[in-house]
């Protein structure tokens, strides 16, 4: 895989018969934050799920490390279980433990580390459900930390966020992207994938993959959102509505 952490070619994935997506073909590689753009239903799930091992790719190729860590969308996290916060984060050892092993004093100690790394020290026996949309979403980042996998995928991060939360967030993947991780980011916020270093577009197949100045044409978002997509009276900007990354919730 010379210097790429992921490396994807000509992949295809479904869930029997005809593929839900098609075509796929891009690297990730240290240090990139790759915005993934698609509308609902155009395959950015299922993308995540091939690149996890949950799906069985019907053609293509597929080069990827032991360990890839995932973070999911916080508001679709049970929050009426008694868990703490460390609790949570050590969830991301049972990936490298055997069933019948309990995590061990290094393990906790990792947890607790990777909640340090997101900001949360003092929040380690904090109820999981207790604690801010944007607390929650840093606790399942640092789930994914306990990992220690080179490659995260954050599935829309920044939903639910208020502005304060939504730049905690932003500084805490600059960090991570500078550790030599690559993070693929599902999100549908136009403008804040301007400022990543790579865009991957999918609607059903890949529409373009590259930097933002040359893949975040109007032309390509066109075929990319069709009908959702609204340009701006400016000429120069598109937008989707009803897709509002930060819009509620506290740090």
């Amino acid at each position: 895989m010379t210097d790429a952490l992921l490396e994807v070619a000509d992949l295809a994935a479904g869930y029997g018969g005809e593929p839900v997506l098609r075509d796929v073909a891009f690297t990730a590689r240290p240090g990139q934050r790759i915005a993934v753009l698609g509308p609902n239903g155009g395959g950015k799930t299922t993308l995540f799920r091939a690149l996890l091992g949950e799906l069985t790719p019907s053609a293509g190729t597929l080069e990827r490390p032991a360990r890839i860590g995932v973070v999911p969308q916080t508001e679709r996290s049970r929050l009426d279980f008694p868990v703490s916060a460390l609790d949570v984060a050590l969830m991301g050892t049972l990936s490298t433990l055997p069933w019948w092993r309990r995590p061990s004093r290094a393990d906790r100690a990792r947890a607790r580390q990777a909640l340090a790394d997101v900001g949360l020290a003092e929040r380690v026996d904090a109820t999981f459900g207790d604690l801010s949309g944007g607390q929650r979403q840093r606790v399942l980042v640092a789930r994914a930390l306990v990992q220690d996998a080179p490659v995260l995928l954050l599935d829309e991060p920044y939903v639910g966020l208020d502005t304060p939360s939504a730049a905690l967030l932003d500084r805490l993947l600059l960090d991570l992207a500078a550790s030599g991780r690559a993070l693929l980011i599902a999100t549908h916020d136009v403008e804040q994938a301007r400022d990543w270093e790579r865009v991957l577009c999918l609607n059903r197949r890949q529409i373009a993959f590259g930097a933002p100045d040359d893949v975040l044409t109007r032309e390509t978002l066109a075929l990319t959102y069709g009908t959702e997509l609204v340009e701006l009276p400016a000429g120069d900007r598109c937008v989707l509505p009803g897709h509002h990354a930060h819009d509620h919730g506290a740090a």
